[in-house]
This record gives structure tokens, sequence and C-alpha cells, in this order.
């Protein structure tokens, strides 16, 4: 390895690491019940934590607990992960994250997602199709909102500026308040390699959900080769201390047999291509196919102990020391614990960070 612009080029695998592994915390969206996580957020802010996350999914939303979060916070940053596009036109999403980022003092990450077609069209009531097309037209409404150059206006055929048709009175405007920021960051949640090559050719960072930090070159070298220089990789990473590994696995295997098994149609799931192409086509497939006949228990019995442990952190904090110096030496820059809310929790895992 040899420094360069104060990075890490690891010569041997052929990508520039971090040479600073930041911690974020990852607290999603709500289960079954509203859920205030505020002393996870004030801890994370005492103990140098970068940043905090929500989302959504169809449930609670990303923008108000975020704000909460900051109106209780001064320096942690302040991301979506992520907003999915359909639930708000372009225009709508930038006056969110242009009041929030004001409020805040310039700390809003905006990550942003496609979502699948069972969310976008079954719960939003929007067409789903032509997702790559309908991202790049939505980034370019919402920085045309923050930059306020002149009044927005858009040709595309998805988020037309001004509608065609309706009333024949529409207008192009121009957002009535300066952002304190015209360049806000944005982040895409993607999956997909074309929508991987996105984020990295047009967005300030990336926010894998399932990754393995031991095959981000094999499986997303091609479409992160043409990132710039500070692109910002956030992962989610799925975090247990305990001295039970087997439970640990256990919990973990939860949400990916959901996401692999029911979030997505039986003949598309974005969730199950991606474990195929981490080298699990054939055991993502059975998981599927038992969630799907309503065998949820053994869907997740079915997700290999393997694939769990090698996108998550698990097992006692010696354990996580160890398997964080794998994040560290890969193009990852941010890791967003997720599962964790105690401070002792947050405190050991940011002692193995920096140790």
């Amino acid at each position: 390895m040899f420094y360069h612009r104060g990075c890490v080029v690891n010569a041997d695998k052929g990508w520039i690491v971090s040479t600073e592994l930041k911690l974020g915390v990852n607290v999603g969206y709500w289960q079954s019940e509203p859920e205030d996580q505020t002393e996870t957020v004030l801890a994370a802010e005492r103990l140098g934590y970068d940043s905090v996350f929500t989302a959504e999914a169809y449930g609670s939303d990303a923008f108000t607990p975020l704000t909460w979060y900051a109106a209780r916070t001064s320096r942690i940053k302040l991301g979506t992960a992520v907003v999915q596009m359909s639930a708000r036109t372009p225009a709508a999403t930038a006056m969110h994250a242009l009041t929030l980022d004001a409020l805040s003092g310039g700390r809003v990450i905006l990550g942003l997602g496609a979502s699948g077609p069972q969310v976008v069209e079954g719960w939003y009531g929007q067409p789903f199709p032509k997702p790559l097309a309908r991202t790049r037209e939505y980034l370019d409404i919402v920085r045309r909102v923050w930059r306020r150059d002149e009044p927005v206006t858009s040709e595309g055929p998805h988020y037309p500026l001004p509608l065609p048709g309706g009333a024949g009175l529409g207008k192009p405007l121009k957002s009535i308040v300066h952002p304190l920021r015209p360049e806000i960051p944005v982040y895409l949640g993607a999956e997909g390699p074309k929508n991987v090559a996105l984020a990295a050719g047009a967005t300030q960072g990336w926010l894998p959900l399932f990754v393995d930090p031991e095959q981000i070159e094999p499986v997303f070298g091609a479409s992160l080769a043409g990132r710039p220089d500070g692109f910002e990789i956030a992962a989610t990473v799925t975090t247990i201390v305990t001295d039970d590994l087997a439970s640990a696995l256990e919990f973990a295997k939860i949400p990916l047999a959901f996401y692999i098994g029911g979030m997505g149609a039986r003949d598309r799931n974005f969730h199950l291509d991606l474990i195929g192409r981490l080298g699990y086509a054939e055991q993502a497939a059975r998981v599927q196919e038992l969630f799907l006949d309503g065998r949820r228990q053994e869907a997740i019995k079915a997700v290999p102990d393997d694939l769990a442990d090698s996108i998550s952190l698990l097992g006692p904090i010696g354990r996580i020391k160890e398997r964080l110096a794998l994040w560290r030496d890969s193009p990852v820059t941010t890791l967003l614990i997720a599962g964790v809310k105690d401070e002792p929790t947050l405190r050991a895992i940011k002692e193995a960070a920096d140790g």
C-alpha cells in the first residue's frame, strides 16, 4: 500500500481505501410501534460518531425523525438512507432538504433511492419503469432548486415542469428561500451495477445495504471505477455485540430473509439478485421460495451463516474488532451501525474501530 491524496492505495487489490473509517448510526424506520431514539443519537454524538441516518419503508417517514434529532444535537451529520423518490416530487424533496439543512446549520446528507415496484406502485401509486432515467431527472431538478440559478424547468418525461396540460397556468418558479448550501451532498441507495455506476458518476456517495467488504471490488469494482476523489461509501451494517455468536447469526438472518423473500415480487426482487451476485444465488432462491410460501422461520434458517456473517458485525467485541479490519481494508468510508441503541455498546464499537 502507498499513500495518495490522504488515502491509501491498495496496489494489490486495485482500489483506494480510506485512511480513516468513520462511524455512524442508522436508526432505520419504525417497526410496529413509534420509537424515539433520541438517547441513541445523543450518545453517538457524545462519542464522536460522524453521522446518524434514518430510513423509510411504508410507515414512518425519514425526514420527521431526522428533524427531531437535529433539534437535539449540534454536530452530528444528518442523513437519510433512504428517502424514497416516489414518495415526493423532486421539488418537495428539495424543499425538505434545504429547510432541514438550514435549521441544522448545514448538516444534511440527502440519501435517495428508487425503492422497488411493490412499494412504488402498490403504496405510492406511481409508475416504477425506467428507474435510472427517473433518478437522473430527479437529481437534476433537486439540484436546480438548490442552486436558484433560474426558475426551474424540466423537459423530462417523468417530472415535467411546468406540468403539461392541466389548467394551463403553470409557470417556472424559483425557490423564494436562498438555501444555506446550494450543493447539499446527495448519496444514492443502489444495488444493481448500473445504479451503482450512476451513484459513482452523479452523486457524492453510495449507500449499499447488503455488502461484503471483501467482495466490493469483484462485484462492484467496474461500477465504482469512475468515482471522484472524496466519494463516500456509507454501508449499513447490522451489529450485534454478544458472546453468543450463534444467536447473533440467527438474529442477523431475520432482515435478510425478509428482504430476499418479501421485499419484491417472485420474479423481480433486486435484493435477491444482489445476494446472487455475492455468490448465494441458489440459497437465496430457496429463501425466497420458503418465505413466499409462508414458511418464514424456515426461510430465516435457510439464510447461509457465511452470508449473514460477512455483511454484519457479530459476536464478542474482540471478534468485531478483528472483522473491522476487513472494512478498513475496503473502499468503504463510513460504517453505519444498525441495531445498537445503548451508549456502552456504541462506545465499545468506537474504541474497537479506533484501536
